[in-house]
C-alpha cells in the first residue's frame, strides 16, 4: 500500500463563545477520520486554530473589561479543554491571530492585488457616532424595508425572508449601543470573484472535490452570478490590519482560512516537516477539509479561488455535513437541549459514548443528525456495553484464573477469525469514505455472530466439567482475539478505551495492519472493567440542569415587560382593499440549503400552487407546517431570491421579544377563500 502524506482540518471554531455538542460532530467526525488514516500508516496531520479575529470578539472583550488578545488567549484554553475532554487529536491547535498567519496572510494579499484581483472603490455605510466605529451588518437592527417588522438584523429579515443592505433598514439603531447610526462614505478594498468564475466552475465540478448536493448548491450560485467580495473593514477594528492601507484591517474571513496554513507551518517548523510539500502548487500531498454545510459558500469558493490566484494549492476535497438537531429539534437552551460540550462533561459523562453514538449516525451525505437521547441511552448501552464489552467480560476471568493469564497456544477450529480478518477492507473502505454508520453496521452485526458463539460454546459451564480445560483456554483465547480485532476496528472511534484494552492486553499500540495477526501463547493483565452503562438519569439531569441554567440567566429579562409596538398610522378601507390576502394550505416545507433563516414553503390556493420563502426556520420545523392552513398575501409583487422566486408572503406575528408565530384560520376555511 502507498504511503500516502495528507494534511487535515476542521473548521475553526470562533473565541467568542463555549462549544456546545453541535460542534463536537465536526470534530469527532474529522479526528475518526485522521485517527484512521494514521492506523493505515499514512503521515497524516490534523490541524485546527481558534478562529478569532473581528468585531464580536472586540465588542466582547470589551464587555468583560479585557483586551481582545486576553479574550481570545482565555477562549483558546477553555477550547482546547474541551477537545482534550473529547479525545480530540489535534496535532496542532493554534489560533489565527499568530505570526505566521500574518505573514502567509500578506503574502495571499500581496499576490491577489499583482494579479488584478484586488480592486477598491467607495461604499456607504452605517456609522455609531456613540462608539466611532462602522457596524457590521448583524450589528445593525431596525424594521424590515420589505414587511416592516421589527428588531430585524441589518441583513435579512426573520419575518419574511427579504435580503437588503443594513443602509435599507428603516429606524435603525446600534446593537452595541443603541444610538442612531449614521451613513457615511468609506473605501473599501473588494475581492474580484466574478473573474475566477471559470475556474471555480470547472474546480467545483472536478471529480471528488465536492459532494454532488454541494456542487449543484455551487450552480444555484454561479446562477445568480458571483459578485465581488468585500475583504476590508475599518478601524476600530481587531485583526490584520491592510499593507499600506492605515486604519483598514482585514475582514474575518480574509484571514480566517489562513488560519488553517498557519497552524501548520507553526506545527511543521516545529517537527521539521516541509511546509510547502503541503502548500505549493506542486505538491503531491492531500488537503481536505472539513466543515458544516453553512459555511460552504466561503470554502467552497473564496477559498479555492485565493489559493488558485495567489500561487498555492486548491483542496483536494471539501467534506461538507449537516446540522445536529436534538430529539428531533432545533438545538435549544429553552429546552435543555442547548448542550455545551463543558456541562456533558461536567455530568461525568463518558465523552467516547458519545463519539459512538455519532459515529453511528454520520455518513458522506450532508445530512443533519440527530441526538434522541433517549436511543443515545439505549444504543450505547446495547452496543458498547452489552455486546461488544460484554465479550471481554465473559472470556477474560477464565483466563486469569484457570490459566495463569496465558492465552492458548492455538485456536479451536472456527470460522469467526477469518470473517472478521476478511472484513477489514471493507470497514476501512467505509472509514475512508466517511461512511461511519456502515462501518458501525457491520461491526455489530460481527459483534451480534461472536455473542451468539459465546451462547452457543457457554463457558461458563465448560469450566464447571471436568477433562475440558482445554477446550475451555481455546475457546476463551478465540473469544479474547475476535476481541482485540473489533477494538482495532474500533480505535479511530473509541482511541481511550483502546489505549485501556492495549493495556490489558499487554500489546503494542493497534495499526489497521495488526488485524492479520493473532494473540497465542501470550499473557495479558488482569481484566479490570473496561466501560460502565449509562444511567439514564444522568442524561435528565444533564437536560434539568441545562434548562435551570438557562431560566437564571434569563430571569432578569424575563422580568421586564415586552414593549408593544405603536399602531401604525390610520389608513382607508381603499388602502386595506389593496392587499389580496388569501387562505392557502402548506402542502410542502423544507430547509433552504445555505439559508440561516429561511424556509420553503409550497402553498396551494385552490386553483393553483405558489413558491414562497419565509424567514421563520428559527420557530417551525418543516414536517410540522404540512397540512397546515395560514394567510398570505397574494397580490405581493414576486421577488426573485439568491435561492429562487418568492411569490407572495405569509403572515406571521413578532414583536420585540424572540418569537414568531404564523397565523392561521378558523377551522372550516378553505384554500384560495379571501380574507377581508
Amino acid at each position: 500500500m502507498t504511503q500516502r502524506k495528507i494534511l487535515v482540518t476542521s473548521a475553526l471554531p470562533y473565541a467568542n463563545a463555549a462549544l456546545h455538542l453541535g460542534h463536537m460532530v465536526e470534530y469527532v467526525q474529522t479526528d475518526i477520520w485522521a485517527r484512521f488514516q494514521k492506523m493505515r500508516g499514512h503521515t497524516c496531520y490534523y490541524c485546527c486554530a481558534t478562529d478569532t479575529h473581528g468585531s464580536p470578539i472586540m465588542i466582547s472583550a470589551e464587555k468583560q473589561g479585557i483586551t481582545p488578545k486576553e479574550l481570545v488567549e482565555r477562549m483558546h484554553d477553555v477550547q482546547q479543554a474541551d477537545f482534550d475532554g473529547f479525545h480530540i487529536g489535534f496535532d496542532n491547535f493554534y489560533s489565527t491571530d499568530s505570526e505566521e498567519t500574518r505573514v502567509l496572510a500578506y503574502d495571499i494579499y500581496a499576490k491577489l492585488k499583482a494579479d488584478g484581483k484586488i480592486t477598491s472603490r467607495v461604499i456607504s455605510q452605517l456609522y455609531d457616532p456613540q462608539k466611532q466605529m462602522f457596524l457590521p451588518d448583524r450589528f445593525v437592527k431596525g424594521e424590515c424595508p420589505k414587511c416592516g417588522a421589527k428588531d430585524q438584523y441589518g441583513d435579512n429579515c426573520e419575518v419574511c425572508g427579504a435580503t437588503y443592505a443594513p443602509t435599507e433598514l428603516k429606524n435603525p439603531y446600534s446593537a452595541v449601543s443603541g444610538a442612531t447610526p449614521e451613513i457615511r462614505e468609506s473605501e473599501h478594498f473588494f475581492f474580484k470573484l466574478g473573474d475566477c468564475e471559470e475556474f471555480l466552475k470547472q474546480w467545483t465540478r472536478e471529480s471528488g472535490r465536492l459532494q454532488p448536493e454541494a456542487a449543484n448548491k455551487m450552480a444555484e450560485w454561479f446562477e445568480s452570478g458571483l459578485q465581488d467580495w468585500d475583504i476590508s473593514r475599518d478601524a476600530p477594528y481587531f485583526g490584520f490590519e491592510i499593507p499600506d492601507a492605515p486604519g483598514k484591517y482585514f475582514y474575518v474571513w480574509l484571514d480566517a482560512p489562513v488560519g488553517y496554513m498557519g497552524s501548520s507551518k507553526n506545527l511543521f517548523d516545529r517537527i521539521g516537516e516541509d511546509f510547502g510539500a503541503f502548500w505549493n502548487k506542486d505538491s503531491t500531498a492531500e488537503l481536505y477539509h472539513f466543515i458544516g454545510k453553512d459555511i460552504l459558500y466561503f470554502h467552497a469558493l473564496f477559498w479555492p479561488a485565493m489559493l488558485q490566484y495567489s500561487g498555492y494549492r486548491t483542496p483536494t476535497a471539501v467534506n461538507v455535513h449537516g446540522f445536529l438537531t436534538v430529539n428531533g429539534q432545533k438545538m435549544s437552551k429553552s429546552r435543555g437541549t442547548g448542550i455545551t460540550a463543558r456541562e456533558y462533561l461536567d455530568a461525568g459523562l463518558n465523552p467516547e459514548w458519545l463519539r459512538y453514538y455519532y459515529a453511528a449516525k454520520l455518513n458522506s451525505k450532508i445530512e443533519d443528525a440527530d441526538l434522541n437521547l433517549e436511543d443515545f441511552v439505549s444504543r450505547v448501552n446495547s452496543d458498547l456495553i452489552g455486546k461488544y464489552v460484554n465479550i471481554a467480560s465473559r472470556a477474560a476471568g477464565f483466563i486469569t484464573k484457570r490459566f495463569d493469564g496465558k492465552l492458548a497456544a492455538a485456536l479451536p477450529d472456527n470460522e469467526l477469525i477469518g470473517k472478521l480478518q476478511a472484513a477489514s477492507e471493507s470497514i476501512a473502505e467505509s472509514f475512508e469514505a466517511r461512511e461511519y454508520s456502515r462501518a458501525v453496521r457491520e461491526l455489530m452485526a460481527l459483534t451480534d455472530e461472536i455473542n451468539q458463539y459465546v451462547d452457543q460454546q457457554k463457558p461458563w459451564e465448560m469450566a464447571k466439567q471436568e477433562g475440558r480445560e482445554a477446550e475451555l483456554h481455546g475457546v476463551c483465547t478465540l473469544l479474547i482475539n475476535l476481541f482485540r480485532l473489533l477494538t482495532l476496528y474500533l480505535k479511530p472511534v473509541l482511541p481511550k478505551l483502546t489505549a485501556s484494552v492495549e493495556a490489558w492486553l499487554n500489546i503494542a499500540p493497534l495499526q489497521w495492519s495488526d488485524a492479520q495477526t493473532l494473540l497465542l501463547d501470550h499473557a495479558i493483565q488482569p481484566y479490570n472493567h473496561l466501560m460502565t452503562r449509562i444511567d439514564p438519569k444522568q442524561v435528565e439531569t444533564l437536560v434539568e440542569n441545562n434548562k435551570a441554567q438557562t431560566a437564571a440567566a434569563a430571569a432578569p429579562a424575563a422580568a421586564a415587560q415586552p414593549a408593544i409596538e405603536a399602531i401604525a398610522p390610520t389608513i382607508n378601507i381603499d388602502d386595506f382593499a389593496k392587499i389580496d390576502l388569501r387562505i392557502a394550505k402548506i402542502i410542502d416545507c423544507k430547509h433552504v440549503e445555505g439559508a440561516e433563516k429561511l424556509l420553503q414553503l409550497t402553498l396551494d390556493l385552490g386553483d393553483h400552487q405558489r413558491n414562497v420563502f419565509s424567514g421563520i426556520k428559527s420557530a417551525y420545523k418543516p414536517e410540522d407546517l404540512v397540512g397546515r392552513l395560514t394567510v398570505m398575501v397574494a397580490n405581493l409583487a414576486p421577488r426573485k431570491m439568491k435561492f429562487g422566486l418568492s411569490e407572495g408572503m405569509v403572515l406571521a406575528a413578532s414583536g420585540s421579544e424572540p418569537g414568531i408565530y404564523l397565523l392561521s384560520p378558523d377551522s372550516g376555511a378553505q384554500p384560495g377563500m379571501r380574507v377581508s
